[in-house]
This record gives structure tokens, sequence and C-alpha cells, in this order.
């Protein structure tokens, strides 16, 4: 090999190793981290991207709700980080765990021990000819945890999310609130740091719903999980401190909900909606704000000193920034 080519190596390992080392470092400290998470699926000669280089972060100790319409990629997150699915391409680190490098063995051990799943059909939660006792112990059985230890975690879970009442009902002897007030208990069993639940309250009445999400709420403050919650129900979302919106597989927005500045801790948090800006600088801005104001195929970029001004690619010039208008004129 010559120098020169010697050199074009060098710089291609160095830029790779950069590369590694950058995205090693992205979310570092959070317990999941989605890092430009492409799934693409094929058959009959059609091929459909359900996430289109998807960036997530989510803090360990998080209630968060992820919504989006139907189609936007959010069941397609969850059966990736449930461990039923792979990316195409991109990471997925949950607790430090790469998924799309994990084994078979790998895989089943993360199934049972670090992430529990929630699914919105309540008869895919739960044996049906097993109580809701059974049900719970069944996964500590499976991960070899000891009698005593299995009965105790048991009556504790389904006491804390107040299903004792049923502990020894199937089922079908059950509400549908109750069996996945039950579900969660079962989800919970071995502890997992990660608890995904996809609409869990979506065959709910509204009382049967709010006391399910209570009991997410339970899971998440008084039992130790991460919760991540895909839903429809705003009411749902409206309870949470951080909302994360998908749109045409990315995240697009993120609401958070905050106390207001000087208020009584009993008032209501103030909610602001932000639009993400992902690892690669892109920015999906609102269809409705874009169509109102002609926006299409691409628009003007025009930086001032706090803020970028996008507008619409029209012939004349752009009007001055008004704000920064009123600071010309103090001046």
């Amino acid at each position: 090999m010559n120098s020169q080519a010697a050199v074009g190596a060098g710089g291609i390992a160095g830029l790779d190793a950069e590369r590694q080392q950058e995205r090693a470092a992205y979310g570092e400290g959070a317990l999941v981290v989605c890092d430009r998470v492409v799934r693409i699926y094929a058959g009959d000669g059609i091929e459909v991207q359900a996430l289109q280089g998807l960036d997530l972060l989510v803090a360990e100790g998080e209630l968060t709700a992820i919504v989006g319409a139907s189609g936007s990629g959010k069941s397609t997150l969850m059966n990736i980080l449930a461990g039923l699915d792979r990316p195409t391409a991109g990471t997925v680190r949950v607790a430090g765990r790469d998924l799309g490098a994990l084994t078979g063995r790998e895989r089943l051990a993360y199934r049972r021990s670090v992430v529990g799943f929630i699914w919105q059909q309540t008869s895919r939660n739960l044996l049906p000819y097993l109580t809701a006792r059974q049900n719970v112990l069944l996964p500590m059985q499976l991960a070899g945890m000891g009698r005593r230890d299995r009965a105790r975690r048991a009556a504790e879970l389904l006491d804390a999310l107040a299903v004792s009442d049923c502990a020894e009902r199937i089922p079908e002897q059950m509400s549908g609130g109750e069996q996945q007030r039950t579900a969660i208990a079962t989800a919970l069993a071995n502890q997992p740091r990660l608890l995904l639940a996809d609409e869990p309250t979506g065959e709910l009445d509204t009382a049967s719903a709010h006391e399910v999400f209570a009991a997410l709420h339970t899971a998440n403050a008084e039992l130790g999980a991460t919760v991540l919650v895909v839903t429809h129900d705003p009411a749902v979302s409206a309870q949470v401190r951080r909302t994360i919106a998908i749109r045409d597989g990315r995240t697009s927005s993120e609401t958070l909900r905050r106390a207001a500045a000087g208020a009584p801790d009993h008032a209501a948090p103030v909610a602001v909606e932000y639009a993400v800006l992902d690892r690669a600088g892109r920015v999906q801005l609102p269809s409705e704000m874009t169509g109102r104001l002609g926006m299409r195929d691409r628009v003007r970029l025009h930086e001032q000193p706090d803020h970028i001004q996008v507008w619409p690619d029209r012939p004349s010039p752009p009007p001055a920034d008004p704000q920064s208008s009123s600071d010309q004129g103090k001046g």
C-alpha cells in the first residue's frame, strides 16, 4: 500500500471511530435511546418505511405518552422497544442493551426482565385459564424466583394496583379495567425498568380508563418503572409531563407540561408545544401552519440573533422581523 492510500485508509478509520464515538455519546445516561432508527417492511414488490430516521430519548423514571395518526410508526416503535421486532438501520438501546445486536436467548432474557408490555386487547395480556394471582406469578416462576418471594411480590402488586379482590378470579370474571390492571401487575412481576403500554385504555369506558391510567401512575411513581404509553386518548396524554408526537415515521413535536412560575401548587400545569429538531437538523413544520401560509416544496430561512425565521418561497423579500424592528426603535 502506498503512503497516499495508507493516509486515506487511516482517515476513513478515523472518521469511522469518530462516528462510533459520537453515536455512543448520544443519549448517554438515558434509559431509552433511539438513534436515527429506520424500519422498512417489504413484500409483494411493495416497500413501506414505517420509521424514517426516528430519534428519541427517554430518561429513567419518566411517564411519557406517544401520540400520532394511524400509520405514523407508533406501534412499530413499541414493537422494537419490546424486543418483538428489529430495526432495519439505526441503533436502539434500552438500559444499555443494543436491541439490534441481541441473540435470540438474550432477546428472551430482555423481554423477561428488562421490559414489560401491555396490549390494547385485554384478551392478549392474560392467560384465560389462570386466575389473576396465577397470571402474576407465572413470569416470576419462569424467571426462577423462589415460591415465597413470588407469593409476596404478587400480593404486593395486586394490592398496589387495587385488584387484590380479583386474585382468585379468571379474566372472564373481571371487568375490562380489572383485566388491564391485572395485566399491568403481570407486566411488572419481574421488576422491569421499562413498561410499554400500547393503547391500554382503547377498549375501556371513561371510568375504567381513568382507573387504568391511575395504575400506570402507580407503576411509575410507587413501583419505580419508567412508563411509555401509546394513546389516542387526549385525557391520558394531558396527564403526563411529556407527550411526543410521531408523524411519518419521525418524532415531529413534543408537548411539555410544567407548573407556571409563581402559580399555586394546585394550579394546572402549562402546556408548551415544541417542534423537534432531530440529529440530522430536520424539523417537521405543522401542516396546518404551512398550509395557511402557502409553504410547499421549499422555504427560506433567515437567521436572527436569537432565532431563525421561516418564510414561504416568494419573490418579494420577507418583511422585517417585528421584534427586531421594535428593538431597533428602542435604540
